[in-house]
């Protein structure tokens, strides 16, 4: 059977953000606000190089909306990478997938989003895992649980700014207004706390920037060319893969329960997904 392009792109993207994630796992030593600084060095000057070349204007059309996006994604970003130096790699990852369910949340307010009560069920299942994990894992604690909270909740404001702009900004724009928020706000903040990069350090901190551009890059295509419910369930994929690289890389491991409590997060996601698909 014949794997259609689309899911090619969106396998080898949740492939390419891991591996991003990977590298940020890599250097604990160096602080999550600078390894942002140099990932936004790297995105701020692939996009506005691509921009040029297009001749599109830099600026769009919806600023404050863009605005908007560029500060939620930062602060999910922040918040996201201090956690994932803090706690195993599968963990941080699961933590993620609370975000289609906050994007879904706050939908409902931003973009009209409808939620059958059924849909709440799903989303409790996922909450309960999420404590099961926070429950029987003592590397994980409340202010981690906090954290991934935090970021997904600003994921999902990111990804409804988003879904605003998709009829009305280039998705380079989109892109281009993270970096543009990020790079004055990270500069700053990391002369306060700078950590000299050293040998390697300065090979995988390029490495995360370009992880995190290619893997945008792919799943851009793979949405453009599918529907959104036929492809997004493939990224929960990721996990598979987070699980292997902290097993052989970190030598990260976890109890039944542990496992137990990933999946739950993963059924109440996929549940909605499948849910919203048939509904549509």
């Amino acid at each position: 059977m014949r794997i259609s392009q689309s899911i090619l792109y969106i396998l080898l993207a949740s492939f390419i953000f891991t591996l991003m994630k990977v590298f940020v796992k890599l250097i604990p030593h160096i602080p999550a606000i600078e390894i942002i600084l140099f990932r936004s060095i790297i995105s701020f000057g692939i996009s506005l190089y691509f921009l040029k070349r297009q001749k599109v204007s830099v600026w769009g059309n919806n600023k404050f909306i863009l605005l908007g996006r560029g500060v939620s994604g930062a602060i999910a970003l922040v918040t996201y990478f201090s956690l994932l130096q803090q706690i195993p790699l599968a963990t941080a990852s699961t933590l993620q997938y609370l975000s289609p369910i906050f994007t879904t949340v706050i939908g409902i307010f931003i973009v009209g989003e409808r939620v059958t009560p059924i849909q709440f069920l799903f989303f409790a299942l996922s909450f309960a895992g999420i404590l099961v994990i926070q429950g029987f894992d003592t590397r994980m604690n409340t202010i981690h649980l906090f954290m991934g909270i935090v970021a997904s909740v600003f994921m999902g404001l990111a990804y409804n700014f988003i879904r605003k702009l998709k009829t009305s900004e280039h998705p380079l724009v989109i892109i281009f207004y993270f970096p543009l928020v990020m790079l004055p706000i990270s500069a700053i903040w990391s002369s306060f706390i700078w950590v000299q990069p050293d040998g390697y350090d300065w090979l995988v901190l390029v490495a995360v920037g370009l992880c995190t551009q290619a893997a945008q890059f792919f799943m851009t295509k793979s949405y453009q060319q599918e529907e959104l419910n036929k492809v997004a369930i493939l990224s929960y994929i990721s996990i598979i893969y987070s699980l292997s690289f902290g097993y052989v890389i970190f030598d990260e491991t976890y109890d039944l329960i542990i496992y137990a409590g990933m999946a739950l997060v993963l059924m109440g996601v996929i549940f909605n997904v499948l849910f919203k698909k048939k509904a549509v």
